[in-house]
């Protein structure tokens, strides 16, 4: 028999062994999943191209796109939240034969970056859209949003009807979900902590997921598309602005639609799984004389899965609308320093 253990002979001690080897792990796990910044002139030289330009707006260094028609109907599209103007690039397209079209990455997106105001609710958005067009000289738009930006659209042609010709609303954002719960990556942004620590992770993971849901067919989960939406979220100041808006964003109060009188244009996707086509018809009524087009085979961006059908609908329905005069702004400015620092080229440097 093995000689017994004698009573002043304690077992050895595992547990910090056992601790060590776990903070070891977490460690690694948090060196694996951490995901930096990216330096902004790589992502501007990425994501940018001939068209883009850098504007001032309210103190911000806004990333902004004109193209198609000069002398056309200015129509100005407003992207949904960690979005970026590149998901409007097919209406650019389809519709610069005849309009103006305006395309910009919001504050806390795309390669705007965080803003001196430091608020990216709809309500500061819509002040943000209105410094723009001021910026830009013009008197009136059309204005077309998706999800967030449908809000923000809606938000600005309920406060400010005389700086609007039309209102576009593409799967837009508006009325209160119907299980009174946000969604999942909302949640966790308000957890304390979680919130806090979970904005630096690698998004490629979340990215994927969402894409794979917002649209209906799954081809259009690239990885080039993954990549653009993961790395523009880590341009600096996006991701603290993405916490920062989804713990102080209130819901929203539908109640301003039944007294706007603004030319309405609804478009949505039968399959979208983000905000219910029910939603379609709630804004069709709530917005007097508004007119809807619903694509049965298309998900929450439906400008992006089907950019010619969805544009040919908002041709025709800017067909006839009235060219507004410019801002008495348009004269050149007697200052060529103010002019360099309202409007500036995309810097571009060599790829890495």
């Amino acid at each position: 028999m093995p000689p017994r253990r004698r009573r002043d002979e304690a077992p050895p001690r595992r547990w910090p062994l056992y601790a060590l080897f776990g903070a070891a792990v977490l460690a690694g796990v948090a060196m694996w999943a951490y995901a930096p910044s990216l330096r902004p002139e790589t992502l501007i030289a990425r994501y940018t191209n001939d068209r883009s330009r850098f504007v001032d707006v309210g103190g911000v260094s806004a990333h902004v796109r004109e193209q198609g028609n000069p002398d056309g109907v200015p129509i100005l599209l407003i992207h949904g939240s960690n979005g970026s103007l590149h998901m409007w690039e097919g209406w650019a397209r389809e519709l610069g034969k005849e309009a103006r079209v305006i395309t910009v990455d919001l504050p806390g997106h795309g390669l705007t970056g965080a803003w001196p105001r430091d608020e990216y609710t709809v309500e500061a958005y819509a002040d943000f859209i209105e410094v723009l067009i001021d910026t830009l000289r013009l008197e009136k738009v059309v204005v077309a949003g998706h999800s967030l930006g449908g809000a923000v659209a809606w938000t600005f042609a309920a406060t400010r009807p005389d700086r609007v010709i039309q209102l576009i609303l593409v799967d837009a954002a508006g009325y209160p979900r119907a299980s009174g719960e946000a969604p999942l990556p909302t949640r966790l942004a308000r957890t304390p902590v979680v919130g806090d620590v979970g904005i630096y992770f690698k998004p490629e993971g979340l990215v994927r997921r969402s894409l794979t849901e917002v649209y209906a067919d799954p081809a259009m989960v690239t990885p080039d598309r993954i990549r653009r939406y993961s790395e523009l979220q880590r341009f600096p100041g996006n991701r603290e602005a993405t916490l920062q808006r989804a713990r102080t964003q209130e819901p929203l109060d539908p109640t301003p639609l039944k007294r706007m009188d603004v030319p309405t244009l609804i478009i949505w996707g039968a399959k979208d799984r983000w905000v219910p086509v029910a939603d379609a018809f709630r804004f069709q009524e709530d917005i007097k004389g508004a007119k809807l087009e619903i694509f049965e085979n298309l998900g929450h961006n439906p400008m992006e899965e089907a950019p010619r059908a969805t544009a040919a609908v908002v041709a025709a329905f800017i067909a006839n609308a009235p060219l507004p005069p410019r801002t008495s702004a348009t004269s050149e400015p007697e200052d060529d320093a103010a002019t360099d620092n309202s409007v500036q080229p995309a810097v571009v440097p060599e790829k890495e």
